[in-house]
């Protein structure tokens, strides 16, 4: 993980800012001490409990959006991604897909404060190719 790293991910939960602004904060601090290229990704429910909701990769890619403007990475190049479907999943697939050098994520979902892992967080340790950096909520 060091100064070849070119690609990183950062899942943000847009669902969850309060705890998942660390993670981000982090990632953006690591790619700018590497030079590094950032992707921010959320990942959109294959079914949205939210009716009103029409349009769900619109609607997210807009969150997203303004997630970025609110919390600018001055001098880092930031791509915004957004999947759809199982979390854990779709990370480790976007990581695979985009050749990532290093995910950085938050360790647990707040509604699962008992793990020391959060189960999203384990199973892209487990899965991923590439280095998984678990940021403490």
């Amino acid at each position: 993980m060091a100064s070849d790293t070119e690609l990183l991910l950062c899942p943000v939960n847009l669902r969850h800012l309060e705890t998942h602004t660390r993670a981000y904060e982090e990632a953006v601090a690591m790619a700018k001490r590497r030079g590094a290229k950032l992707i921010v990704a959320t990942i959109a429910p294959e079914m949205e409990r939210n009716l009103n909701i029409r349009d769900s990769e619109a609607y997210w890619s807009q969150q997203l959006a303004k997630f970025i403007k609110d919390h600018p990475a001055d001098g880092v190049e930031v791509e915004t991604v957004v999947r759809k479907g199982a979390i854990h999943r779709q990370i480790v697939k976007l990581a695979c897909e985009r050749n990532v050098d290093v995910i950085v994520m938050n360790s647990a979902n707040p509604k699962v404060q008992d793990y020391l892992l959060g189960t999203t967080a384990s199973h892209v340790v487990t899965h991923a190719k590439c280095s998984v950096y678990v940021v403490r909520a």
